[in-house]
């Protein structure tokens, strides 16, 4: 959830934090704070807020120290707070520690510690470890860290500094991302790549159970039995422009306008000269893929909806039954998968601590995993049997766009995939679907071009006392995510539902004050939704529709239309959300939202 940086080189240590807390503040704006090793003290600055009360801090009196940890903060143990806020020091102020995750065992260490004579000044988890390493530390800080480590229970990634130790810094993870930037006669510890690429795009990535001494010289990484390992390496396709606003008001707009990039980007490469799609890194043969029997797909939130619509494509093109289940929920009933269950992971981080824990009761129960994520080396990559990257690139807003789209880019190849490989399509079929796959970058450009009539529809959310959004079939997941941005960014209250779920209880709700979205592309569905419109109308809800182009009877039923151009029916779902996120995305604008940071939310929820 939170954003690390720490520092060891030549440079001004709070420069290079500040500037890599900036590029994390996505991931968590509660609070924010330095620790700077200097003169042989240990120099800890925290603000409450965004990262500009602690940039105006530091910049009156910058310590001079080259060596340093930071930390933006999402709230997860304790109000937002000075006290609260990371880094966390020890009794004496000799060392600190910032950390994303949570430990589950922290009031037992806590009660121990404090009998041991540890004074704690934080309602915070986090405290728990530094004091926990001082009561370990003898004069070796890896040691100290190790042996701190070793009685944690839950979910870390820390960074680890000393007053007695200039020039180093202690990194560790389990279950929470943490990656290393090596530079040149400089190293950078982070929670996420955009914090390094001003300075390296070579990372260092731990994994679970690493404990990396850092310094301006190079990296030692052991396990925690202190025996030395080699972590993996991996140059960054992406450079720092990437993860800047390119000129755009907000990162949103910019991510929304970038997805017919990520789209076409994902779906690169995987059509065959011989006309069949290409997965060759899913590491699963066409026999042991025809022997699947089921397909049970887990994610969180946006995925999710990605997650809807790979259900209807599966179902009606590879004619598997499939099940979607929210990652939270999975592993705390009793799921009915093994070895002829498809588990298919989608987390635009890969990191996503719900979906990372589905999917390893998933595979403790014999079931062959993929993922679907965007970010390369993350976690799921390493945990699945295979995986189809979303090229989406770096999405620094809170709110997902690029990334849903990208993953809805993989799910018709991984549906086109299955349809092939059990032989319910035919090549020509099969390709016959590619090439109008192919053009949904051209409709999605389209769409962007003139955003002058959902800018038009926004001014009508006048402060509602609520919004409801509608469709049937693959358009019920785009409704639920137009539903999601909503809330998400402008704190209105937004529900989604099947239409024709509607008299069975969200009717009651209708009334002038509440407006009403509707997904009414036409399909097989379109003249239910229609009825459905009218029901609502009947209440006196103002109707606002997504419909296709051409459509001349929709405006006979809704006060707003947002046209996209005419596509199949099952591919109608790209086209259908990209208004709904600029819809939300202006409603935002108009209410004085922050759009790229959203109150209460962060990018990456890797804690349960």
């Amino acid at each position: 959830m939170c954003g690390i940086v720490g520092y060891v080189g030549q440079k001004r240590a709070t420069d290079v934090l500040l500037k890599g807390l900036a590029s994390l503040e996505y991931r968590g704006y509660d609070s924010a704070g330095v620790a700077v090793v200097c003169d042989g003290e240990l120099m800890v600055t925290r603000r409450v807020g965004k990262l500009a009360a602690l940039r105006d801090v530091i910049d009156a009196a910058p310590p001079q120290g080259t060596t340093g940890i930071g930390h933006t903060r999402w709230a997860t143990h304790g109000r937002p707070s000075e006290e609260n806020a990371h880094p966390h020091i020890d009794c004496d102020g000799a060392l600190a520690v910032v950390h994303n995750g949570i430990i589950e065992n922290y009031m037992d260490l806590r009660e121990e510690l404090t009998a041991a004579g540890h004074a704690f000044t934080s309602e915070t988890d986090t405290e728990t470890i530094s004091h926990l390493i001082e009561a370990c530390y003898t004069g070796d800080l890896t040691s100290a860290v190790q042996a701190a480590l070793a009685r944690l229970d839950g979910a870390y990634a820390i960074a680890v500094a000393h007053r007695d130790h200039p020039g180093e810094i202690i990194a560790a993870r389990k279950d929470s991302p943490l990656i290393i930037g090596i530079g040149d006669g400089e190293n950078i510890v982070a929670s996420d790549i955009p914090a390094v690429l001003a300075y390296t795009r070579d990372v260092m990535i731990l994994d679970d159970g690493q404990v990396a001494t850092v310094t301006a010289a190079g990296v030692r990484v052991v396990d925690l039995s202190g025996a030395e390992v080699t972590p993996e390496r991996m140059l960054v396709e992406w450079d720092l422009a990437a993860a800047e606003k390119g000129g755009y008001d907000d990162f949103m707009l910019k991510e929304i306008h970038e997805q017919p990039r990520a789209i076409r980007e994902t779906l690169l490469g995987r059509m065959g000269d011989d006309g069949r799609i290409q997965l060759s890194e899913l590491a699963m043969d066409d026999d042991a893929l025809r022997a699947i029997a089921r397909v049970t797909i887990i994610a969180c939130g946006t995925s999710y909806h990605a997650a809807l619509v790979a259900k209807t494509l599966i179902e009606t093109w590879a004619r598997v039954p499939v099940e979607v289940d929210f990652s939270s929920e999975f592993r705390y009933r009793e799921p009915i998968v093994g070895p002829d269950t498809l588990v298919v992971a989608i987390t635009q981080s890969g990191e996503t601590a719900d979906t990372l824990a589905a999917l390893r009761t998933a595979r403790q129960r014999g079931a062959r995993a993929i993922s679907i994520t965007n970010v390369v080396g993350s976690r799921v990559t390493r945990e699945s049997d295979g995986v189809i990257y979303t090229h989406a690139g770096p999405e620094i807003g809170v709110a997902a766009t690029k990334t849903f789209t990208a993953q809805l880019a993989a799910v018709y190849v991984l549906a086109l995939y299955l349809a092939q490989v059990h032989g319910r399509l035919s090549v020509d079929e099969v390709r016959a679907v590619w090439d109008q796959l192919q053009a949904m970058p051209d409709v999605v450009q389209r769409i962007l071009a003139d955003d002058a009539a959902i800018l038009a529809c926004a001014e009508e959310f006048d402060s509602p006392v609520s919004s409801l959004f509608l469709g049937r079939g693959i358009g019920v997941p785009a409704a639920m995510e137009g539903a999601l941005k909503l809330k998400e960014i402008s704190y209105i209250h937004a529900e989604a539902y099947a239409a024709g779920e509607m008299k069975h209880g969200p009717i009651a709700l209708i009334t002038p004050e509440v407006p009403v979205v509707v997904v009414a592309l036409q399909g097989h569905t379109y003249e239910k939704v229609v009825s459905n419109v009218q029901e609502v109308r009947a209440r006196g809800a103002q109707v606002m529709a997504v419909a296709t182009e051409g459509d001349t009877a929709i405006g006979k039923h809704a006060e707003h239309v947002l046209f996209v151009p005419a596509v199949p029916e099952l591919l109608s779902v790209i086209p259908a959300v990209v208004p709904l996120q600029l819809l939300a995305y202006h409603v935002a604008k108009l209410r004085g939202c922050n759009v790229d940071q959203p109150r209460n939310l962060a990018k990456s929820v890797t804690v349960e």
